[in-house]
């Protein structure tokens, strides 16, 4: 597949088009190097297929001065029919082809020999030559080919010439190829390399600036590794560039040089850094003749950015060492930049350099630059010479890197650092990050191993944080639900010296566990307890909190979750903190969710899984999809919720969460609850309650689910122990929403619609709108059977009303066929959600705008870029019927 090359595919299928009818042509695709030439010559063969006549050369630079040798390469399959060629013209030919004594080759005679035999060739079917490289023909052969090629006529042949810039052919239509836009080149590296992170993405995306080869071929390089300078070239684009930067004077290449490898831009900083040098302004004069660079007003670039890198690495070692040394010399104004042209200076240890480095990362961190700051520490710690000080400086960059959301670097760097002579709470720490990375990747049971471990070596000298990591050690063992593993936190936790917060330390396990063991009011008890205590943990404290939150959720006290997630949220985006967004952002829309706030779930969960996505963190991109799922199957989207569910069941591996499994089952049931397939939603669901994972207090929610479709079944029998399960619950958790499932349950096993009447009232109180409507519906329902019409009809014009709001049309739908059966004359249709003609992405972009943000503010806040901004809202506006970003403020985005 050829990517961008629409326009060019057709002008070639055109030729060939034409050569079937016996119209001959030719074209000359001119391009630079790695720009996709010779991918254009592949694609012409393989429209013609076997049903042409193919013949083949390329140039190749060895050869370049052996006269006729591209020649003879095209031409050597077919002189089996050179005797059908006139005999002067034969024996031009056969001579320059080494066939015969010739004492000289007439090339006159030589390119009419040529275009007769292709014109003999054709009389069988139609001929295709390609000429890949052509900048690199011998002059003879390049003469020969092209009277040929401007000779052609109604034989049936197509001469396609590929070459570089310096390649001409007079007197025949040139092709020259762009460089892909930067759609196509995002989707070529998206097809070729899926798996890259957001970072490395961009980086290669920057450097290769849509040269297809550069794309393909970037991504082998260490893109994580901290360097100053362009990345290295494959060697086909080093060679492609070298000869063209050898051509040029010593003072022109060291003109480009620092301009390389000065990487701002600066045209006062790389003039003052000439002088120093020795050089005049005339070295870059003449890099500006040559095509190699620009210069406008105050700064000075590349015309592309493999130009830059070509000239950097064509440049001696040595060279790049003092360019460097004097741009860090010129830049004494500004200590960061300084100190990494220092450090791309440095030949050896350096602690002075390593100092400056780490002086640069703290700065960088201050102003939310993560990856920036953990790349200068792992150069910093590269070039410590003491070996503590080293060990520091790496433990420092894997926890920022982590931080930065540079998982795979993150990794890398800790076994680096686990070579070196470690302090036990070093290698406890480190423990701990990979621990958090590996439970992000999904490996549960070998997060929880890892936590282990780095708790025992943080016993000793740090009991307190050996305490919170045996507090991860245990979120990751229930999330894999394996009970066993959190009993052995739980109890490795009771054995250390805690002093006062001990006790709290070890509530904050026993409560979860409890639940398990039939205390569930004691356990409820103690998980608040523990969420109160964490409101006294620094914010910055950040995985802790989140465990402490999830616990929150856990027994479905959502408004606490959300409120501690939020606070997180706001933490995270304040201070770039990429890393741990997805796991923070992706639990807050799981309690937008609960709590039947679909819109703002379904934002979160798009915004949260796309960055998951992009640093690497497949579990929340599962825990993301889960969200997805059910937020589909509320609305009766049924494609999407089964190429969720599909999709991330089919993918799984491993050790995955099992409480994404039940959203995916979840997903399932309400989408067939709310398409009347009350059977299958009852053995989903029952299966549900069935596991072991049953014993969670936001699972009342998919119990209350169960009695319903065992209701709408007709086998209310069949959902008793789901109700004296919800009533169990609810009796220990002792909240307005778990009393009003409960009171929506008994009133329809029981038939007694004055407890929907007081379920409704609860779900206003603490404004949980989704359940009030299905409350609502149901009382509506009763209300008409009790033949009391007028009161029906209240209840279920506001159950339409609300299903209508939050999109939920499968509800919507079963409330307008109960209002038409009460007896309403005009039941409203539902309005046009103008949310919904919107791509997520693309609402939160408007409405953050329709609240006054700037493009900057509304791309700082869902880390994209001002230009990304622009394209959402360019989009959105035609959905929307508006012109401008006033019109937003009118309408009802919320």
């Amino acid at each position: 597949m050829l990517y961008g090359r629409a326009a060019e595919i057709q002008q070639i299928g055109s030729l060939l088009e034409r050569a079937r009818r016996s119209r001959s042509g030719a074209l000359a695709v001119i391009a630079e190097a790695g720009e996709g030439k010779s991918a254009l010559l592949r694609h012409a063969e393989e429209l013609v297929g076997d049903r042409w006549r193919v013949l083949r050369c390329t140039g190749i630079e060895s050869e370049s001065e052996l006269p006729f040798a591209g020649l003879h390469l095209l031409l050597n399959p077919t002189l089996d029919r050179l005797d059908a060629v006139p005999a002067p013209q034969r024996d031009a030919l056969r001579g320059a082809l080494g066939l015969c004594p010739a004492e000289q080759a007439d090339r006159f005679l030589v390119g009419v020999a040529t275009l007769s035999l292709l014109a003999e060739l054709s009389a069988e079917g139609p001929v295709l030559c390609l000429i890949d490289d052509a900048q690199w023909l011998d002059r003879p052969s390049a003469d020969a080919l092209l009277f040929a090629a401007r000779r052609l006529g109604a034989e049936g042949i197509v001469m396609l010439f590929a070459g570089r810039s310096e390649f001409t052919a007079p007197g025949l239509p040139e092709l020259r190829l762009a460089s892909l836009d930067g759609t196509d080149a995002e989707a070529m590296l998206a097809d070729f390399w899926p798996n890259l992170k957001l970072a490395v993405r961009r980086r290669i995306l920057a450097e290769a600036s849509g040269n297809p080869l550069a794309l393909l071929e970037l991504p082998h390089m260490d893109l994580d590794s901290p360097q100053l300078g362009p990345l290295p070239l494959p060697s086909r684009l080093e060679t492609g560039y070298a000869r063209y930067i050898a051509d040029q004077s010593e003072s022109a290449r060291a003109a480009m040089l620092v301009v390389a490898a000065e990487e701002t831009g600066d045209l006062g900083l790389v003039l003052r850094v000439l002088t120093e040098m020795g050089l005049t302004a005339d070295a870059l004069a003449e890099a500006e003749r040559s095509g190699m660079v620009n210069i406008t007003g105050p700064s000075v670039t590349f015309r592309h950015p493999l130009k830059r890198a070509a000239s950097y690495h064509s440049a001696p070692f040595t060279q790049r060492i003092a360019v460097h040394a004097a741009i860090a010399s010129a830049l004494a104004d500004d200590p960061d930049r300084s100190a990494w042209h220092r450090a791309a200076a440095a030949t050896g240890p350096d602690e002075i350099v390593a100092a400056a480095l780490e002086v640069a990362a703290d700065r960088a961190r201050d102003r939310t630059g993560h990856a920036s700051a953990a790349a200068a520490l792992e150069r910093a710690a590269a070039l410590t010479p003491d070996p503590a000080m080293r060990a520091r400086r790496l433990l420092s960059a894997v926890e920022t890197a982590m931080e930065a959301g540079r998982t795979d670097r993150a990794l890398r760097l800790a076994e680096q650092a686990e070579l070196l002579h470690l302090e036990p709470s070093q290698r406890g720490r480190i423990g701990g990050v990979r621990g958090l990375i590996e439970f992000e990747h999904g490996s549960l049971r070998r997060s929880h191993k890892l936590f282990m471990e780095a708790a025992e070596h943080l016993a000793q000298v740090e009991p307190e944080r050996a305490a919170w990591t045996l507090i991860e050690a245990g979120r990751a063992a229930w999330t894999a639900g394996d009970l066993d593993g959190v009993y052995r936190a739980r109890n490795r936790m009771a054995e250390l010296p805690l002093g006062e917060q001990g006790a709290l330390l070890v509530s904050s396990v026993d409560g979860p566990l409890s639940l398990h063991s039939g205390s569930r009011a004691s356990g409820i008890a103690q998980i608040r307890q523990s969420v109160a205590f964490s409101r006294m943990i620094p914010l910055e404290m950040i995985s802790i909190r989140l465990a402490y939150a999830l616990q929150a959720a856990l027994i479905g006290d959502m408004q606490d979750a959300r409120e501690l997630l939020s606070e997180l949220a706001a933490l995270l985006r304040e201070r770039g903190m990429v890393g741990w967004l997805p796991a923070v952002g992706c639990t807050l829309a799981t309690t937008e969710m609960i709590l039947g706030h679909f819109r703002e779930a379904e934002l979160n969960s798009t915004q949260y899984g796309r960055i998951a996505a992009d640093i690497g963190q497949p579990n929340r991109v599962v825990h993301a999809e889960g969200n997805l799922a059910i937020i589909a199957a509320v609305r009766g989207d049924e494609r999407r919720c089964r190429e969720l569910v599909e999709r991330n069941l089919r993918d799984a591996s491993g050790d995955y969460s099992a409480i994404d499994a039940t959203h995916f089952e979840w997903a399932l049931a309400l989408l067939d609850l709310g398409s009347g397939r009350y059977e299958l939603a009852f053995d989903r669901l029952q299966a549900q309650h069935n596991s072991p994972k049953r014993a969670r207090g936001q699972w009342i929610e998919l119990l209350s689910d169960l009695v319903e479709a065992a209701v709408r079944m007709r086998s209310p029998e069949r959902a008793i122990e789901a109700l004296a399960d919800i009533e169990d619950w609810s009796s220990a958790i002792d909240s307005p929403w778990a009393q009003a499932l409960t009171l929506r349950c008994q009133g329809l096993l029981s038939g007694e619609g004055e407890l929907f009447a007081s379920a409704m009232k609860l779900h206003a109180d603490v404004e949980r709108w989704y359940d009030y409507a299905r409350t609502a519906l149901h009382y509506g329902e009763w209300l008409r059977r009790e033949r009391r019409a007028n009161e029906a009809r209240t209840h279920l014009r506001k159950a339409l009303e609300i299903f209508d709001r939050l999109g939920a049309a499968p509800w919507a739908d079963r409330a307008r066929t109960e209002l038409r059966a009460a007896g309403e004359g005009a039941v409203p249709e539902p309005e046009t959600d103008l949310a919904a003609v919107l791509t997520p992405q693309e609402f939160q972009v408007v409405r953050l705008a329709s609240g006054g943000a700037t493009n900057k503010e509304i791309a700082a806040q869902l880390f994209l870029s001002p230009k990304t901004v622009g394209h959402h809202l360019y989009r959105a506006f035609p959905k929307l019927g508006v012109a401008s970003r006033v019109e937003l403020a009118r309408l009802n985005l919320h």
